[in-house]
């Protein structure tokens, strides 16, 4: 089956993507996000309009990524990433650093005689349209993924998601979490070689996507679709190859930074190890400790959910395991940076799209998005202004409860089928593509399947 053609009932009901549906909810769900887009631009405008100082940018929880870094990390005197040497050199994979090469040089080119802020000021503007469109085409493809019943109130709980609004420009995370739900539409359309392709391309521009592999993994295994899983694990290799191959042979220290930088950072703000080194648990201070418990932590939930994956008496649909392993690897890591939100959100609103519990982890996110400012601005002004630890580590905890929460509900779906909102109707997974009404060909635990809701 084609992208975009419908899986249909006996009784001729729609259960998989349609792209006919889409295409009508298409002006919805682009002016929303539009809409949301801007928002979240004036939202910045603070910021902007005082040349994003630091001092200002926390004090107004404005905060960007974007205009600072044109001038340390070399772009704003026309260096290459990767492969020109820059005191401070691109800390993201390549796919990253290339988006910023080439919006700089969009710049440069428009701008030859601009002063250098303003040729900044012009990076962020411009970076921030491209950002928008990425929102969109990540919001449209959700839709997408979420079948034709649901649609609708998926796309729209992705684009009216106050984190958007809030995290869209603190940094380049569109660009990954875009590719990453173009990927799972592409599945869900039976595309398997364009979702791996695309997935490669968003491992090439944040690394997190990785983890999304081991999902795809679990469920292929357990429908047998082993070409399938194949077909895409070849994608993902090779387009990930085609980005990264040439700078590693060009620059091979350039393109090591990311992997290095990450290994060798410390515990930041926003992970439970932060919490836990502010209590005294000075372990948190050996970054190879550190580095050793979060990647045996992340693992072993990792294999809870591969034991979920092959034991629940009815095959979880694919967006659940994606959100499970994606909140796994954020609970688990010592990075957890406010934008983060964005990674998280496409993957929520297939897995569960739920509007009570939706809300209370977007106000977790609220919460975290204004903490996380004020106690940097706290830090910085030694306690003249912002909060203090306490006030930021009930922040912290509200986001890392909000998304404890999301799994467990996640969790009642997968062996309670029955109370799961996308199976209500009799579909069984509208983003599973192949794995879409398949038939189990292997589980550890063997039981008669439930009735259908």
């Amino acid at each position: 089956m084609g992208a975009g053609a419908d899986d249909q009932e006996p009784g001729g009901q729609r259960r998989g993507p349609s792209v006919f549906r889409v295409a009508e909810l298409a002006p919805v769900l682009v002016a929303t996000t539009v809409v949301v887009s801007a928002l979240g631009y004036l939202q910045k405008v603070p910021c902007r309009s005082i040349g994003f100082d630091y001092a200002g940018t926390v004090q107004r929880a404005c905060y960007t990524d974007i205009y600072p870094l044109y001038f340390v990390r070399g772009l704003a005197d026309g260096k290459v990433p990767y492969l020109d040497k820059i005191p401070e050199p691109v800390e993201y994979p390549v796919l990253t650093g290339w988006f910023m090469h080439a919006i700089s040089s969009i710049v440069r080119w428009t701008l030859p005689h601009a002063p250098v802020q303003s040729r900044g000021l012009a990076f962020y503007d411009l970076t921030a349209v491209s950002l928008a469109l990425l929102a969109i085409l990540a919001v449209v493809a959700t839709a997408y993924a979420a079948g034709a019943r649901l649609s609708l109130r998926a796309g729209l709980m992705c684009a009216l998601a106050p984190g958007l609004l809030l995290a869209a420009y603190i940094n380049w995370d569109l660009l990954a979490v875009a590719l990453s739900a173009l990927a799972v539409a592409a599945w869900a359309g039976r595309r398997t070689v364009t979702a791996g392709v695309l997935l490669g391309l968003a491992i090439s521009a944040k690394f997190y996507p990785i983890v999304f592999v081991w999902p795809f993994v679990l469920l292929c295994l357990r429908a047998g679709r082993w070409r399938e899983l194949g077909k895409l694990l070849a994608g993902t290799a090779g387009s990930w190859l085609v980005i990264n191959v040439p700078v590693m042979v060009l620059a091979w220290n350039g393109w090591l930074r990311f992997y290095s930088f990450s290994k060798e950072r410390s515990v930041d703000w926003g992970s439970i190890f932060f919490l836990a080194a502010r209590h005294g648990q000075t372990w948190v201070d050996n970054v190879s400790t550190l580095n050793k418990v979060g990647e045996l932590s992340f693992a072993v939930l990792a294999l809870a959910i591969g034991a979920i994956a092959l034991t629940a008496r009815r095959r979880p649909r694919l967006p659940q395991l994606l959100f499970l392993v994606a909140a796994a690897f954020m609970l688990t890591n010592k990075v957890w940076s406010p934008q983060y939100v964005l990674w998280l959100l496409p993957l929520i609103v297939l897995a569960r799209p739920r509007l009570p519990a939706y809300l209370l982890w977007q106000a977790g996110e609220i919460a975290y998005f204004f903490g996380i400012w004020w106690y940097l601005l706290n830090v910085q002004t030694q306690g003249a202004e912002g909060i203090g630890d306490t006030t930021y580590f009930i922040t912290m905890l509200a986001r890392f409860a909000g998304v404890l929460l999301m799994a467990i509900l996640v969790l009642v779906d997968i062996y309670r089928p029955g109370r799961d909102l996308v199976r209500r109707d009799g579909a069984d997974d509208p983003a599973g593509g192949v794995l879409d009404g398949a038939a189990d060909r292997f589980r550890l635990v063997r039981r008669a399947d439930p009735a259908p809701a």
